[in-house]
């Protein structure tokens, strides 16, 4: 294999399938990139065997072939190349010459055949997503993602498609997102599938503001084609838990505040917290919410924030962390804060969105 590349562009495909690479393989293998050529460009791809990303780059191809060469070190060597134009050569023995006019490096790699395949997904329905909109969902349910591997079943995002709806949501007993929204095209069958949390974090990396991106559901595996880049991922097996009983009547005990100002406001109270005094208290008059924060032998705050309120006044505890996650994704200058009690949880809706987080005690 012998190839002409030009260093931003070879940049560019190592940063979109890099974060795939565990710094703990199991197989020396998979910390190796497969580089292959295909129709007139390079093909990269990563794996961990859990999700596997590629990616196509333009080169000038003197001899097809493949090779697979370690991520880390080969991404360095692109990377500190002098010039902006240069060669890779594949010889015998997977030997890998990376060369300009002034610099050469010889690496060794190993055989292209002892990479694992990734799987094919043919023959199945293809769903057609806005790049956008799938972002801002994800935007808005991934960090209610739990992080607590004991319960596997919360480790992703619920996709939930209905017809021509499509629903996400994150939970991690603590707080629970739901998005809902229209799909262009009408589905004849329910699917539910959990997709893990690492692939949600690559599909956000490489969601753009404009374009579609194609959706295919095979068995334990679903498929995110981007044209130029495809991530596959195997799903996460079991039964989501049903959101749907959690979800609180709208309540008329509304707080209509400014987003910003209440996020400044949370953050700054958040200043004090420690690990074993983490709650935030919120207290609600008819035309002022009250930040404060009270934490022994470190301090306290307390901040005014402007706000339109006609129930009766709440003093309510929360994690600081669960409000701002959600206040600094949320489009739109004002929100409505649904408080019904101070043991209650608060809610947040928003178009098609709903966000439930539980309060904490005080003191």
């Amino acid at each position: 294999m012998k190839f002409k590349f030009k260093k931003e562009d070879l940049i560019k495909g190592i940063d979109i399938i890099q974060n795939v690479i565990s710094a703990k393989a199991t197989l020396p293998i998979l910390s190796n990139i497969l580089i292959e050529t295909y129709k007139n460009q390079l093909k990269l791809t990563a794996t961990d065997l859990n999700i596997g990303i590629t990616c196509v780059v333009p080169v000038d191809i003197q001899e097809t072939g493949a090779i697979t060469v370690p991520a880390k070190r080969f991404g360095g060597i692109i990377r500190e190349l002098p010039e902006d134009e240069a060669e890779i050569n594949v010889k015998k023995n997977n030997l890998v010459i990376i060369g300009t006019k002034l610099c050469q490096f010889k690496i060794i790699g190993l055989a292209p055949e002892e990479f694992p395949k990734l799987p094919e997904l043919k023959d199945k329905e293809v769903i057609k997503l806005e790049q956008q909109e799938l972002k801002s969902m994800l935007t808005l349910t991934s960090f209610s993602v739990s992080l607590d591997e004991t319960r596997y079943i919360l480790n992703g995002i619920l996709f939930k498609i209905n017809q021509d709806n499509l629903t996400l949501v994150a939970t991690d007993g603590k707080r629970l997102a739901i998005i809902e929204k229209k799909l262009k095209q009408n589905i004849n069958k329910e699917i539910q599938i959990i997709v893990p949390l690492k692939t949600i974090q690559e599909l956000i990396r490489n969601l753009k503001e404009e374009g579609e991106v194609s959706l295919i559901i095979g068995t334990n595996q679903l498929l995110f084609d981007f044209g130029d880049v495809i991530i596959i991922s195997r799903l996460i097996e079991g039964e989501f838990p049903d959101y749907q009983q959690v979800i609180p009547a709208v309540s008329e005990n509304k707080i209509k505040i400014n987003k910003d100002l209440f996020l400044l406001a949370v953050k700054r109270a958040a200043l004090l917290s420690t690990p074993d005094y983490q709650a935030v208290k919120l207290e609600v008059f008819k035309d002022k919410l009250v930040v404060s924060k009270t934490t022994p032998d470190i301090g306290e705050s307390r901040e005014e924030v402007p706000i339109e309120y006609h129930g009766k006044e709440i003093a309510i505890g929360f994690n600081p962390g669960y409000l701002t996650d959600v206040l600094k994704n949320l489009t739109g200058a004002d929100i409505e804060f649904e408080l019904s009690g101070n043991e209650r949880p608060g809610v947040i809706r928003s178009s098609g969105y709903v966000y439930i987080v539980l309060p904490m005690r005080l003191g």
